[in-house]
């Protein structure tokens, strides 16, 4: 079968570039890797090259870079590093499809560079549209590139979506698994420890982003996203719990109608999706069982609970930088909980310190961005190191 899609992977060694690349296996070769860009590990991404046998390979370093080069002896592979090696794989010329899914604002700069290419993008890195989501979007525009989601609840929202006028939507659900602690107390969440906040109920993950599912930051992360994705504004979008990750999320039109996409709680499913766009990928994977599935449960999120949702819902409202500083902050924090500087509780709080006086600019440039970000992570530094002293 010939190959019909040339696939650029930024972040093959995390968990949604695993699973990308699973597809990919899974595909009968409708798709081939031409590019690979990952971070620290080494010996999985040797795996990989041998597996793909990619164009093109960047990694964090020059010294990473060396280490790749010497184990995969693959001449024909060109190794590369840094921001340029990053920028080389996201707009590789045989590339059609690039796939963003490195963790965090580290993906903004090679996701532009892909679309300034006119690179058509498979987005599973939510911060490039929450820390600059004007340029995103404008420049996606422009160029005339498609942005395809592959956060289970966007790609459910874009699946739904198809074939009916933006005119007619009246709100966006996203639904929200509730995360490990929904059934525990506010008071019991001060002792929450890393181990557990990473164990999510329904989901493989990376660390950070099973944190931000237990904090509900993911989900207030998402209605950033969605807002930019669809163009919709803030308060047709809406967020309910539920607990069985079956319905990934649901859209409602003007005559009451709503439509919802269903599967099992497996990322493989959105990434086909978007890798098999505008078709569909046959996928031999377990297939939903409703009698098994059901109960079916929705509830409000617990906003008092977990105040790192209220916090994202209000940087969202206040809009420019505020949504930058609110992901900065927050990859700060997170990083601090899990090296064992900060208790769980302590996230919300170094956000909503960095967020109290933080100087809220439009967002012009990628300078406006780089520079917010910047700002918001020596500030959210310097929060944690002064909770550090007073302990």
């Amino acid at each position: 079968m010939t190959k019909d899609k040339y696939i650029s992977l930024l972040g093959s060694t995390g968990s949604i570039g695993t699973s990308v690349l699973d597809v990919v296996r899974r595909s009968k070769g409708q798709f081939s890797v031409v590019a690979l860009a990952a971070g620290k590990n080494v010996k999985l991404l040797v795996k990989q090259i041998r597996e793909f046998n990619p164009r093109v390979v960047a990694v964090m370093t020059s010294e990473l870079a060396d280490q790749v080069r010497s184990v995969a002896e693959s001449a024909s592979t060109e190794i590369l590093y840094g921001k340029e090696g990053y920028e080389a794989v996201a707009t590789l010329s045989e590339a059609n499809l690039v796939v963003s899914a490195i963790v965090g604002a580290a993906a903004l700069t090679p996701t532009l560079a892909a679309i300034e290419a006119g690179k058509d993008l498979a987005l599973a890195n939510k911060e490039a549209l929450v820390t600059a989501g004007p340029l995103v979007t404008s420049l996606a525009k422009k160029k005339g590139v498609a942005l395809i989601p592959i956060d289970s609840e966007h790609s459910a929202i874009f699946q739904c979506l198809r074939g009916h006028r933006k005119e007619d939507l009246r709100r966006i659900v996203l639904t929200a698994s509730g995360g490990p602690f929904r059934s525990r107390s506010r008071d019991e969440l001060f002792n929450v420890t890393p181990e557990e906040a990473v164990s999510h109920p329904n989901w493989s993950m990376g660390a950070k982003i099973s944190v931000d599912s237990a904090t509900l930051m993911n989900k207030g992360l998402e209605i950033i996203e969605a807002r930019w994705l669809f163009d919709t504004p803030l308060d047709q979008i809406d967020v309910l719990v539920h607990p069985q990750s079956i319905v990934h999320s649901m859209v409602e039109f003007i005559d009451g109608c709503v439509l919802a996409q269903m599967g099992i709680p497996d990322m493989r499913l959105p990434i086909s999706y978007a890798l098999s766009w505008p078709g569909r990928l046959e996928l031999d994977l377990p297939r939903l069982d409703l009698i098994d599935a059901c109960p079916l449960t929705f509830e409000r999120p617990q906003a008092e609970k977990f105040p790192c949702f209220r916090l994202a819902r209000e940087a969202a409202k206040r809009g420019g930088t505020a949504t930058t500083a609110l992901n900065a902050a927050n990859e700060v924090a997170v990083e601090a909980f899990l090296q064992r500087r900060l208790g769980f509780m302590g996230i919300p709080e170094v956000v909503q310190g960095v967020l109290e006086t933080f100087p809220v600019e439009e967002i012009r440039d990628l300078d406006d961005v780089l520079n917010a970000d910047a700002l918001a992570r020596l500030k959210a530094d310097t929060i944690i190191q002064d909770m550090e002293i007073s302990i």
